[in-house]
């Protein structure tokens, strides 16, 4: 797909991919996608990522249910990075909040937490 073969991905085969709520335009998280993460995101609908720490491609939500379903894809103007714009259930992190940004940089050189959790993470993924 030319879409796909214009990109730049890095020499590890990623790139990296912002997600964003296309309700809120909040941004959810950060993550990397490889060729065929990307291209199973535009067939499926629902955003596919490459995960480095389990190396391995899976589909947003896998364990948690929290799938992003994709509205729009845009490209940077270097062609580094994309944005996807998302409609996404329930939460987006891992720990149990809506955006992976729920944390805060309070000014002095702490953070503070800034929303409440939707889910207990410990429930979902067996802690």
């Amino acid at each position: 797909m030319k879409f796909i073969d214009d990109l730049n991905f890095d020499e590890k085969g990623l790139i990296p991919a912002v997600i964003q709520d296309a309700g809120t335009s909040r941004v959810l998280t950060l993550c990397y996608m490889t060729r065929e993460a990307l291209s199973k995101t535009i067939e499926s609908g629902k955003v596919h990522v490459y995960r480095r720490s389990k190396g391995r491609m899976m589909i947003k939500g896998e364990t948690s249910g929290c799938v992003q379903k994709v509205k729009e894809i845009f490209v940077d103007c270097a062609d580094n990075s994309i944005l996807i714009k998302v409609s996404q259930e329930k939460a987006a992190c891992h720990e149990g909040y809506f955006t992976c940004y729920f944390r805060k940089f309070d000014g002095h050189g702490g953070t503070v937490t800034e929303e409440e959790r939707v889910f207990d993470p410990g429930e979902v993924y067996h802690k």
